[in-house]
């Protein structure tokens, strides 16, 4: 298909949230684009932030994996171990944070810190967010429209820059005044093309694989993309690291995140925001098993059109490619390759809709959230007498483009360094930062105990993430055959804590405790 038509069809999508803001934003206030004015329905906040929790990079990462290469086997459906601890995290969030921030009655809950520790930890928590969303947002903003630039744009010669710069605009104009109680609409919109896309490929690869549901999962478990469950105590993989890890990766990125919470407590009643939290695990999960469908289906029909495994050289290492016309297409190369170029000109469109609505939920309510954070946990805008509304609004205004321009230089800087690794490592970076969070929130919810509001609990906090990157490092010297992986966020966490413990004091026994 004509990469002109495509990017039409990228535009007419854009028009149709830009009137979803329009209507949505209608009288907005600060309130309404902090929290929603508390009065978003619970059960398109949790249909819409499937499409938040699914970013444009699980998008193809998650089918891509399937028919990678974990050592000597394949990755297979080993996904699911991860999402099987999804759902133990977000039973935490919804029963032991929400109802902490709704008896507080936050707007950022980044507050809860400084009610319970002071203005030290309450802005060092907040500025980890701020840090590991603006990281981890852009750059998987840069990949998603990297696809797009490789597949739609670079044909039309339109610079990566310009095309970064256009995607940015679109965020920006249909976020700029509604805030949350627009994303609230236009993720569950989202949402519903993303799974639409994603359902329109899984059917029609069946049909032209001539296979039904329980034939393609039979023909996918023969060729070995099927095994969930890894017994090697070892690896990273190890089932009961992925489960747990799994379940703090909920708790930290979801329970400890503004631009998740941020939907949740624009819920009226804290049932129904928890109602909201478990629908939304529930459906997740099994949005992802249709991924991990799609991905073994991909392999299926790739290596049925000639794609065939190989060992090729490269930088001096032998690597195992699936080529097909002289390309590798392993990975996360394999969804946009078949729906782009092997697939009928409908299905291409549907691709890119679902890859836009997968990419859009993650990137605007990361702009909002931080947008809301630095207004709120950084400049206390809400406690600002010296600016009326007026003044107010002007400077929300202001810090929402500034952080626009932010994401620009950001996704920039990925695309000059141009190497998938290092945005791997950059995204495991901003990972790191969410232990500090969980070691600060841990400390306040489950002791009794102060911490005094200086410096030091912003150096333990900093000191953590140093001193797991440097275990991460040294692991073979440290653990032998031992590899850390996924919980090296629990690690992380437990430093913080225990460096918490050590700088704290006991509480009188007079003082009211926050938990």
């Amino acid at each position: 298909m004509s990469p002109i038509v495509l990017f039409s069809f990228v535009i007419a999508y854009f028009v149709i949230l830009l009137g979803v803001a329009w209507y949505t934003s209608k009288n907005s206030t600060n309130d309404t684009f902090f929290s929603g004015n508390k009065n978003s329905n619970w059960m398109l906040v949790a249909f819409g932030m499937i499409g938040t929790s699914l970013s444009g990079v699980t998008f193809v990462s998650v089918p891509g994996a399937v028919g990678d290469f974990a050592g000597t086997g394949f990755k297979g459906f080993a996904y699911m171990q991860v999402a099987i601890g999804y759902l133990i995290g977000y039973a935490v969030v919804a029963f032991i944070l929400l109802p902490l921030y709704y008896r507080l009655n936050l707007t950022s809950i980044y507050n809860y810190l400084l009610q319970r520790f002071g203005v030290v930890a309450y802005k060092t928590g907040a500025l980890f967010f701020i840090i590991s969303r603006t990281v981890g947002a852009t750059a998987r903003l840069y990949l998603v429209v990297n696809i797009l630039q490789v597949f739609i744009l670079d044909k039309l010669h339109v610079p990566f820059l310009v095309t970064t710069a256009v995607i940015l605009l679109m965020i920006l104009l249909y976020t700029f005044e509604g805030g949350v109680k627009t994303i609230v609409y236009t993720d569950t919109l989202q949402t519903s093309l993303m799974v639409t896309g994603l359902v329109v490929c899984v059917i029609f690869i069946l049909n032209q694989l001539h296979l039904s549901g329980g034939e393609a999962i039979s023909e996918i478990s023969n060729r070995g993309y099927f095994n969930v469950f890894n017994h090697d105590v070892n690896s990273k993989g190890f089932f009961l690291k992925q489960i747990i890890g799994g379940a703090f990766i909920t708790i930290a990125m979801t329970g400890l995140d503004q631009e998740m919470m941020q939907k949740n407590i624009s819920v009226k009643r804290l049932g129904d925001s928890q109602k909201n939290m478990i629908t939304m695990s529930i459906i997740l999960v099994g949005v992802l098993f249709l991924f991990l469908v799609l991905g073994g289906l991909l392999y299926l029909y790739t290596t049925s059109k000639g794609a065939a495994y190989t060992e090729v050289m490269v930088n001096g290492k032998m690597v195992k490619q699936l080529v097909l016309n002289g390309n590798n297409i392993l990975g996360d190369k394999i969804f946009p390759t078949v729906a782009l170029e092997m697939l009928p000109p409908a299905i291409s469109v549907m691709f890119i809709i679902a890859l836009i609505s997968a990419l859009f939920p993650s990137a605007d309510g990361a702009l909002t959230a931080l947008t809301s954070s630095f207004c709120i946990d950084i400049l206390g805008l809400q406690k600002r007498d010296d600016l009326d509304d007026k003044g107010k609004k002007k400077l929300r205004l202001t810090v929402h483009l500034t952080f626009t321009v932010v994401f620009l230089i950001c996704i920039w800087v990925f695309y000059k360094i141009s190497d998938n690794s290092i945005i791997d490592k950059i995204l495991d970076l901003a990972g790191y930062t969410y232990g500090p969070l969980l070691g600060l929130f841990a400390f306040g919810i489950f002791t009794k105990r102060k911490l005094a509001n200086t410096f030091l609990i912003t150096a333990v906090c900093l000191l953590s993430p140093v001193v797991c990157y440097l275990v991460n490092i040294y692991s073979a010297e440290l653990f032998g055959a031992y590899k850390i992986g996924i919980e090296m966020l629990l690690i992380n966490g437990m430093l913080t804590f225990i460096g918490l413990l050590l700088i704290s004091k006991k509480e009188r026994p007079e003082a009211n405790i926050l938990l």
